[in-house]
């Protein structure tokens, strides 16, 4: 939902349909992630919910899969970094990508399933491509803003009138 939020305010139709492209993919991440927590908690018992950890979740969710934080926090809007300044959002999302990674790594580091390791690290070699991506979009941003010091001087805003 960030990229999808951030493209109204990129003033170039090229990043403008990056932001699109990536956020629609990922948009599929979700799926995919959401059908791994569907396909491993629909037949649980209730010892090994219990014996899982998730019996609180289940007394809220049952199987549904609603998204949080592994911490149990719920995904709102509050956490997407959508600021309206090219620079300041790109960045965000380079972050962005290199936490997903880093999440998906830690996953692999708990997982012993093959068939959901072998999901997590196309996901994790996606999120890899999306920071390329962004990386090659702020390039290209600071070279139509004609600026090569974008924290000493923003020319619509320093010009001396």
């Amino acid at each position: 939902m960030r990229y999808l939020s951030q493209r109204y305010s990129m003033p170039y139709a090229e990043l403008k349909g990056l932001l699109t492209d990536i956020g629609v993919e990922e948009l599929g991440h979700l799926e995919m992630v959401g059908a791994i927590i569907h396909q491993l908690t629909r037949e649980m018992s209730q010892e090994e919910i219990i014996r899982s950890g998730i019996d609180t979740y289940f007394v809220d969710r049952t199987a549904g899969v609603y998204p949080t934080a592994a911490s149990g926090f719920p995904w709102s809007a509050a956490s997407m970094a959508v600021k309206g300044d090219v620079i300041a959002d790109l960045n965000e999302d380079l972050a962005a990508e290199q936490k997903a990674r880093v999440t998906y790594d830690n996953i692999l580091r708990l997982s012993d399933d093959p068939d959901v390791n072998n999901v997590i690290r196309y996901l994790r070699e996606r999120e890899i491509v999306h920071y390329q991506r962004f990386g090659e979009a702020l390039r290209k941003a600071m070279e139509k803003m004609d600026q090569r010091n974008l924290y000493a001087i923003n020319p619509s805003f320093d010009r001396k009138t």
